[in-house]
């Protein structure tokens, strides 16, 4: 039958934890492989994070956070031991897949988390959307009331729109300078 190749059927698959464990979940996964000799099976796992800026006391703070809470990539390749070692780790109850059978991360979808995690930017946190009705806390428009017509995540903008002299006029804004109404 010849040896298998080790490398084949290496893929990135997801388990699921409890929320708040996913940093020791993966590192307990990375001891347990080491100890019970499963690294050629079981490379690494990950908590996707990403910067975000919010503000704390007006103003903006870099903070990291997980962009799948509850959820830890395993870079591994399922066998009948790595499945049960992965699956038996504390805190985690069990693989995304269906039944036993896990399914592994699209290269399309890896693409795309390792895409949010490589950006050295932080976005701005925005509980605005378009459409929301909103009232103007500080500047030159304090009291106005009006509509949000555009969110800037990157700049932590909002564009508003009040009616100033019986005409919708649009207002760009910080997020610290405005309240949902």
């Amino acid at each position: 039958m010849g040896k298998q190749d080790p490398q084949a059927g290496r893929n990135w698959y997801v388990v699921h934890t409890y929320s708040g464990y996913e940093d020791s979940v993966a590192e307990s996964i990375k001891q347990r492989s080491e100890a019970f000799g499963m690294q050629d099976y079981i490379f690494g796992a990950e908590v996707p994070k990403e910067k975000q800026l919010v503000f704390k006391k007006g103003q903006p703070t870099e903070e990291e956070r997980k962009i799948f809470p509850g959820y830890v990539l395993v870079d591994m390749i399922v066998s009948d031991e790595s499945w049960y070692l992965v699956r038996n780790t504390p805190n985690v109850t069990g693989f995304v897949g269906s039944a036993n059978i896990p399914v592994a991360v699209t290269p399309e979808e890896y693409g795309v988390i390792e895409r949010r995690v490589g950006e050295q930017e932080a976005k701005y946190k925005s509980d605005f959307q378009v459409g929301d009705l909103v009232v103007i806390a500080d500047g030159p428009f304090k009291n106005y009331e009006g509509s949000v017509d555009g969110v800037d995540v990157n700049k932590g903008k909002l564009t508003v729109l009040v009616v100033i002299f019986d005409r919708e006029t649009p207002v760009e804004l910080d997020f610290t300078q405005v309240k949902k109404k």
